[in-house]
């Protein structure tokens, strides 16, 4: 052998400075790895808190409300309405004929001029309205009441705007007669054109329907489905096939679901438009790749010694398969179902191809009422030209938001309730 090749194979140097400089070199590196992850981490920490604080600082003024005080003869204002009718068991028919817009204009412009009508809003006479049902001796007396200020004022006193609103409101505010409380509106109510009157409990309870059909159709089909291919089914060019197809299922863009939707529930089997279980029957299709990939991920993850055990003392497939290899699975299924149910619930798409982008005025009370949910309804509300929207399409999502995060509180719950070791 050259010396050549013995100086080429002769062994490392492993002491003296040369070790050094390469432990010195291979401890860098790994500092400089572990500053990297640590810095993304706080990369991802701080676009998360500038999100949250953009969204609490937009939204948190859409959970208030800004009324205005108004003082009213009710005895003068001509209201032909007695305290007996409002006393009986249906009192909104004795003042249907009522015009309480009427009532409104002239206590306004008697107490704050000319100006004094446009400063209050259209719910202004329905908060009259729900005053005098509430306590119907204010009819023989004169009474002070709160009642909703317009958008322009409402916007002028949370600093959002200036003008001749801001002046009003800067008057008003030194004669005591403006206060700002919790927006109850906001949280009760649905759509409407007047942003002092919109709320978001019409949309989150379609929401809330459309995830409990989501949740009833794809739960027990996807895991069904892994429990088959994880357990029974036999290895074949068919069984492959499947699970090809719902990979690639889990992969479709979620509009191509709504096509889906609309050519099959709408267009074939005729089921009511824009309602909650058309919204659940589209989502349920989404969702179900997801779970059924994930249940059958935790299904895999269960020790085959488990099954051989209970197999050796003889109990039977079905015994093993519900009696010990699900029961161990179960979180891993759970936390799968609810981050699926979780991109269910912020999908928009899907929900614009079968018509739940409709302006509904009333909470849905069942499955086949029209309903909107609270991404299209977030939607909708960003289109909108008036400024007083702005405020509540934030506060829409850090509904939307909160509503995430108890999912995933749940998730979590369920997955350390569960869980199982080995």
């Amino acid at each position: 052998m050259s010396d050549a090749a013995r100086a080429v194979r002769a062994p490392t140097d492993w002491s003296g400075e040369a070790m050094q400089r390469r432990i010195r070199r291979r401890y860098a590196a790994e500092r400089r790895f572990k500053l990297l992850g640590l810095g993304a981490v706080v990369l991802s920490a701080g676009f998360l808190a500038l999100l949250l604080v953009i969204m609490i600082g937009n939204g948190i003024r859409g959970f208030t409300a800004t009324e205005l005080k108004l003082d009213v003869d009710f005895p003068a204002s001509g209201l032909m309405v007695s305290e007996a009718s409002l006393r009986g068991p249906n009192p909104e028919a004795a003042l249907v004929s009522v015009d309480f817009d009427s009532v409104i204009n002239r206590a306004a412009q008697a107490q704050y001029g000319p100006q004094g009508p446009a400063l209050f809003s259209g719910a202004a006479r329905l908060a009259l309205r729900d005053a005098v049902i509430e306590d119907p001796t204010l009819l023989s007396q004169r009474g002070t009441l709160w009642l909703p200020a317009s958008s322009a004022f409402d916007q002028a006193a949370k600093g959002n705007s200036g003008g001749e609103a801001r002046e009003a409101y800067e008057r008003l505010a030194g004669q005591d007669a403006v206060r700002t409380g919790i927006n109850w509106t906001f949280l009760t109510g649905s759509d409407a054109t007047d942003p002092t009157v919109v709320g978001i409990w019409g949309a989150f309870k379609g929401s809330l329907l459309t995830m409990l059909v989501t949740l009833a159709l794809a739960f027990p089909i996807g895991v069904l489905s892994a429990v088959y291919l994880e357990e029974y089914a036999a290895r074949n060019r068919w069984t492959d096939m499947i699970e090809v197809s719902i990979n690639n299922l889990a992969a479709v863009p979620s509009i191509i679901f709504g096509l889906l939707g609309l050519a099959i529930f709408l267009n074939f089997m005729h089921l009511p438009r824009s309602a909650p279980i058309v919204g659940g029957l589209t989502l349920a299709l989404m969702t179900m790749p997801v779970i059924v990939i994930s249940a059958r991920n935790a299904i895999k993850a269960v020790p085959p010694s488990i099954r051989d055990a209970a197999l050796g003392i003889g109990a039977s497939k079905v015994q093993v398969v519900f009696h010990h290899v699900l029961p161990l699975a179960l979180p891993g299924i759970l936390t799968g179902t609810i981050i699926g149910m979780a991109r269910a619930l912020g999908e928009t798409a899907p929900l614009l191809m079968i018509g739940m982008r409709a302006f509904v005025a009333t909470p849905p009370d069942g499955l086949t009422d029209p309903a909107s949910v609270l991404p299209v309804q977030i939607f909708l509300w960003s289109d909108e030209v008036e400024r007083g929207f702005v405020e509540k399409t934030s506060a829409a999502i850090i509904v939307l938001l909160v509503f995430l995060l108890a999912m995933n509180a749940i998730a979590i719950y369920l997955r350390n309730k569960f869980e199982r070791r080995w």
